[in-house]
């Protein structure tokens, strides 16, 4: 009985793949939708209420493959790939395709690379590396050829930004555009940003939802015309942004990107921030975001604020902490041999890692809550009270006297050695103020 069975079977996949040859691809499609329909129901729902499925966009036009590709494989007569990569979409959507390879986004899996990747490897262990940090920033996918999909379970599922696909494309459109429905918009939504963009090291969603923008959204969720084709704030919807309305949507004069760093000016993720390659035109963009809805002075306003509090957080506490941290480095001060074997090394990580992009992120957003109780109350803490006393247990002739002319001789931290009273009189009287007026000179 089993072998008639797989007689059968054989059978019925050679006639398919000789109908192919003869119809096309269309009687695939009809056999990927039929057997789909019944042995992954939701999937097919996904589709079937999906514009592909709408524009007679099936199954086999994404994930079919071509003969000598690493993913592909024989399956039920059609040579397909399970993987379905922004090289692939390009097919159709090319500008879109084209713009994600240029943007951060497509660059998040260089953190395979990096410290933060270190850290999970050796701290934690590769399945936490895999699940936390591969999940958000994307893994490099490997093959297996014993593998029913040729696809290491140690990469796939993998839906990551930044996803280091094998044809050489990076990305996941799925990542944004959720699968098989690829939802506009969902897309458009806070909640499709903030499975990655959360937690202790970059709370933007946490940001945006305490923000006036946030909860502008929140309440006025049936009034922002998410489905539009066309979506415009000030014209299409006007309650409230969300982050696809700041960093990709069209604008009155801006056309949609998918390169999501087209309209930051700052970066905000290293230990001292820089302004961008051409980071006024790249304010300017985002500025026109703003004119939808706020008048001039109120989004200059803000960027008025916003830069200081960046400038603040780089003067008074990343620079200083750097140096310092330099300084023991250079001086062969740290007892173990491995990166954060060290407990200073792990106080300086936070301090600009967590706390100081919190500060800094949450100025970004007005968020009040980020960007002093989570932000520079914590780093404040974090610098004087932990890695500035970590840095003194070491006994280094330089860094102890670098550390005592900054807290004596340096305005913005000499408040440690002055009594409170003298501090509360130069506050009443702008004295204290007058010591950050450089923090809001234009640059």
């Amino acid at each position: 009985m089993n072998n008639k069975v797989r007689y059968i079977g054989w059978l019925f996949t050679l006639i398919i793949s000789f109908c192919s040859n003869i119809f096309g691809d269309d009687l695939i499609a009809g056999k990927c939708l039929t057997c789909h329909k019944e042995m992954s129901p939701g999937l097919y729902q996904q589709w079937y209420n999906s514009a592909h499925a709408a524009m007679d966009i099936s199954c086999i036009d994404c994930h079919q493959a071509q003969k000598g590709e690493a993913d592909a494989f024989m399956h039920e007569g059609a040579l397909i790939a399970t993987l379905v990569t922004p090289q692939d979409c390009g097919q159709c959507h090319s500008d879109e395709a084209e713009q994600v390879q240029m943007s951060y986004h497509a660059t998040a899996g260089e953190i395979l690379e990096s410290q933060d990747a270190y850290l999970a490897h050796v701290a934690g262990g590769e399945p936490a590396a895999i699940q936390g940090c591969e999940s958000c920033h994307g893994a490099k996918v490997k093959i297996d050829p014993s593998s029913p999909n040729k696809l290491s379970p140690k990469s796939w599922p993998n839906s990551g930004i930044g996803r280091i696909n094998p044809d050489g494309s990076k990305g996941s459109c799925n990542a944004c555009h959720t699968r098989h429905t690829f939802s506009v918009a969902q897309a458009r939504q806070p909640e499709a940003c903030s499975k990655c963009h959360l937690g202790p090291d970059h709370p933007q969603r946490e940001v945006y939802e305490e923000s006036k923008h946030g909860n502008a959204y929140y309440t006025h969720i049936k009034d922002m015309n998410l489905e539009a084709d066309r979506w415009i704030a000030g014209m299409d919807y006007f309650e409230a942004p969300t982050c696809t309305s700041c960093h990709m949507s069209a604008t009155v004069s801006l056309p949609v990107t998918h390169d999501v760093g087209q309209r930051l000016s700052w970066t905000l993720r290293p230990p001292i921030s820089v302004h961008k390659d051409n980071w006024q035109q790249k304010r300017a963009n985002m500025l026109t975001v703003c004119s939808g809805c706020h008048s001039a002075s109120f989004a200059n306003g803000h960027y008025y604020q916003f830069d200081a509090v960046v400038e603040l957080y780089n003067e008074k506490f990343a620079k200083p902490a750097t140096e310092i941290m330099n300084l023991v480095i250079k001086n062969n001060l740290l007892e173990n041999p491995a990166s954060f074997s060290n407990e200073i090394e792990w106080v300086y990580w936070e301090l600009w890692h967590h706390e100081g992009r919190r500060m800094r992120h949450g100025a970004s957003m007005m968020g009040p809550d980020y960007t002093w109780w989570h932000g520079a109350y914590d780093v404040a803490h974090n610098f004087y009270f932990k890695f500035i006393p970590e840095a003194q247990k070491y006994g280094n002739a330089e860094v102890n006297t670098y550390i005592d002319n900054l807290i004596k001789n340096d305005p913005m931290h000499s408040w440690l050695v002055t009594a409170t009273e003298n501090l509360k009189k130069d506050i009443r009287s702008g004295e204290m103020q007058k010591i950050y007026r450089k923090m809001f000179e234009q640059r």
